[in-house]
């Protein structure tokens, strides 16, 4: 169950060896658990208007799960029954959407297809149970772009007594940005030419755990394991911290076969990564972590660097940390003797009257035919674009397998639910569909991009029973 901070108030999992209150500067928000079952946890999420203070001295107003910007992080155990009753106090209509968790249909968050708008004053209620470990997240699914770019986002971690222990002092780390004027007054998300939407809006603050360059008090040589959320709208972030490796173990759906020791850490929109990050420095220095600009396309590359947080050094010795424990997992390839392969093409049309429509094969999704597959089938997704911008391409319901990128293998086996697509290049993704029939929605997880028509939904039919995936409410847009 939600079992509280995973630190304490004096230095995380092993309170002597970090300063006191080491991750203050960006420690999260916890839901509370309502319930006195230690298998269910439930809480209440009222989504609002808030006030919040993200420029210095100034106060914004922005949408909020709970008050806070991010939202309360839900913290649960694998297998836990989970019951949040949403209550909408914003002015308009929204959902919550639980990315990257193997939900029912019915409770996927994805208005007119699993469930009604939840209008403003009323309250809906999610009911599941967790079945996997791993680093997930929630937001609406009603103008996600603006509700998103506004503030609605929160972390949804699973834990499992299973994992190995002591991977370091664990922080959760929500990447995103913001459009705020000097005032701190929010900026219209949809303000500028189509080629800023055909792009994807990103916002002129980028935020983390809402902050901006927030600070960690940390001890050269003690390790953290950081579970990693990009949030963004439509920014990738590319992180890097000079003479540092990152080690990412876990991503979308769990550890991966095997860990991936590398010089910088991407995290493409709505992707998640976990990673051990063991900072050494002399006492009382600084050590900051820069988001560099990635190449996803055109114009991608013309930007500066970003502050994206400060470790600051102890004056302690430094730490001499124990081994890590063994991170490898089995994870099977696909069967794909009788897997059929699927063209998808993320598509950009230009209308007679000039403006932007974007599809898939080039079909927006409010004219488009739902995909078809059946419970025990494989499919093999290719996935390509005719735009000069990259895709984060997000399935709902499912994990996948990436099976190459642009003809390449990836460099080690995990289970995947967002995937990006390059320009000019492939990617193929094994998909096996073993459970929960339903209609279930397909995306680029550019924001911007979805509410422009590039989405489609895959109806899985259950063959022993006809009326399975009929979806749960009248398709609205």
């Amino acid at each position: 169950m939600g079992c509280g901070s995973p630190g304490d108030e004096t230095g995380g999992t092993r309170g002597s060896i970090q300063p006191p209150h080491w991750d203050a500067g960006l420690r999260l928000a916890l839901a509370q658990d309502d319930s006195p079952d230690p298998h269910i946890f439930e809480t209440t999420i009222v989504a609002a208007a808030s006030q919040v203070e993200i420029l210095p001295g100034l106060l914004s107003e922005v949408y909020t799960y709970g008050g806070t910007l991010p939202g309360p992080e839900i913290r649960v155990t694998r297998g836990d029954r989970v019951i949040i009753h949403l209550v909408n106090q914003l002015p308009e209509a929204t959902t919550i959407h639980f990315h990257g968790v193997r939900v029912p249909n019915a409770v996927d968050g994805v208005p007119g297809l699993t469930q009604p708008e939840v209008l403003p004053g009323e309250t809906y209620t999610y009911d599941f149970v967790v079945p996997d470990a791993g680093t997930f997240w929630y937001h609406p699914h009603v103008r996600s772009a603006a509700q998103v770019g506004f503030g609605l986002y929160g972390a949804f971690v699973v834990t499992d007594p299973d994992e190995p222990a002591d991977l370091g002092d664990e922080l959760t780390l929500l990447l995103s940005d913001i459009s705020l004027d000097d005032q701190g007054v929010l900026l219209d998300p949809d303000m500028g030419p189509q080629l800023t939407a055909a792009f994807g809006h990103e916002g002129n603050i980028v935020l983390v755990n809402g902050k901006i360059n927030p600070t960690l008090d940390v001890r050269s040589g003690r390790r953290q394991h950081w579970r990693v959320i990009n949030a963004a709208r439509s920014r990738y972030f590319q992180l890097t911290a000079q003479g540092h490796q990152f080690m990412r173990f876990a991503g979308d759906g769990g550890r991966t076969e095997r860990p991936i020791v590398s010089p910088s850490l991407v995290i493409i929109p709505a992707e998640r990564a976990e990673v051990v990050f063991t900072p050494h420095a002399d006492p009382s220095s600084h050590l900051p972590v820069i988001g560099i600009p990635y190449d996803r396309g055109f114009g991608s590359l013309v930007r500066d660097d970003v502050p994206i947080m400060d470790m600051v050094m102890s004056d302690q010795s430094p730490y001499l940390d124990a081994a890590l424990p063994a991170l490898d997992r089995n994870i099977e390839p696909p069967d794909l003797s009788s897997a059929v392969e699927v063209p998808l093409e993320l598509t950009q049309t230009i209308l007679e009257d000039g403006t932007i429509e974007m599809g898939v094969n080039g079909v927006p999704h409010t004219a488009a035919t739902p995909l078809t597959a059946t419970l025990g089938e494989t499919q093999i997704w290719a996935i390509s674009t005719n735009m000069d911008f990259a895709h984060p391409f997000h399935l709902h319901g499912y994990f996948f397998q990436v099976l190459s990128v642009d003809g390449v293998a990836p460099p080690t086996r995990e289970w995947k639910d967002t995937v990006d697509v390059h320009v000019g290049g492939e990617t193929k993704i094994a998909v096996h569909f073993d459970e929960r029939p339903g209609m279930w929605m397909f995306h680029c997880h550019i924001l911007d991009h979805a509410d422009l028509g590039m989405m489609n939904m895959v109806h899985v039919s259950d063959p022993n029973d006809p009326l399975s995936g009929s979806g749960g409410a009248e398709h609205q847009h």
